[in-house]
């Protein structure tokens, strides 16, 4: 049986595995479901659809669920999703999604999110992200694996985060953050490579001095993406990782407002 405190609103149709412990105060709405070894503290709030997985940490006054803060939101059993091995600090909240995308609202695996963070509605995030306190994603945002943000960063709905970057803190986010660059400022730009997490995930010397090249020749010299392609080929620079930043920057041009899922807005 789960270890539930005194003070619990625990509705008996929620699915919930025998070991998780439940602290004073939740309240557990009918149609969640949390898989083993997750460990809810002190007052949180788990509301409609949502689907938690196995070894979470959620700490109090967390909300999850909550409906979206989207005025054309009419009710429709929508969801949010979580996966396994997340720590959720104080007074995080994650909007379950609307009926413009998937009416999902999901989370990866092994991601820290810190006190006061906000998910919005059918943002999909995916593993091993930091968001430090305070960090703000708005509506339908994409966050790729192993990025990180510093605190109080706010980030502009339909905006996609590219994996291995780095938001420095108080950035207001624009437009797309491209993978493997550290972005800081009001608007947030591509200042360099982020190397300190390049070099902790084991990238090899060489990825890193393309990744490092690739960005002067596009943010610094300003050449245009072709032609930095162009010189990038020439010089046998074309390693995975930097086809993966010139295919992320040529999707985001692509797009609007410097966001490559702006589009989707009218769709």
């Amino acid at each position: 049986m789960p270890l539930v405190a005194d003070n619990v609103t625990n509705d008996p149709r929620a699915e919930i595995a025998d070991d998780v412990e439940i602290g004073p105060f939740c309240v557990i709405g009918p149609q969640v479901r949390i898989g083993r070894g997750t460990r809810l503290e002190n007052n949180v709030t788990l509301m409609g659809r949502v689907d938690i997985g196995e070894h979470n940490h959620i700490f109090p006054n967390c909300v999850i669920g909550g409906h979206p803060q989207d005025i054309s939101y009419r009710g429709t059993d929508t969801c949010v999703v979580i996966g396994d091995h997340n720590i959720i600090r104080e007074a995080v909240t994650i909007n379950r999604g609307t009926e413009k995308e998937e009416g999902i609202t999901s989370l990866g695996s092994h991601n820290f999110l810190m006190a006061c963070s906000h998910i919005a509605h059918d943002c999909r995030l995916g593993s091993h992200i930091f968001m430090a306190n305070a960090v703000l994603l708005g509506g339908h945002v994409r966050v790729q694996d192993h990025a990180a943000f510093s605190g109080a960063v706010a980030v502009h709905h339909f905006t996609t985060i590219g994996g291995y970057s780095f938001t420095a803190g108080l950035s207001r986010v624009l437009h797309d953050v491209p993978p493997f660059m550290l972005c800081e400022g009001m608007p947030a730009r591509p200042r360099c490579i982020n190397v300190v997490a390049l070099k902790r995930n084991n990238f090899s010397p060489e990825a890193i001095h393309c990744l490092a090249e690739a960005h002067r020749l596009i943010y610094r010299a300003k050449v245009g993406l072709d032609h930095a392609r162009e010189i990038l080929r020439g010089n046998d620079q074309l390693v995975p990782q930097v086809n993966e930043l010139l295919d992320f920057i040529q999707g985001q041009q692509s797009g609007k407002h410097g966001r490559s899922r702006e589009l989707r807005r009218a769709a």
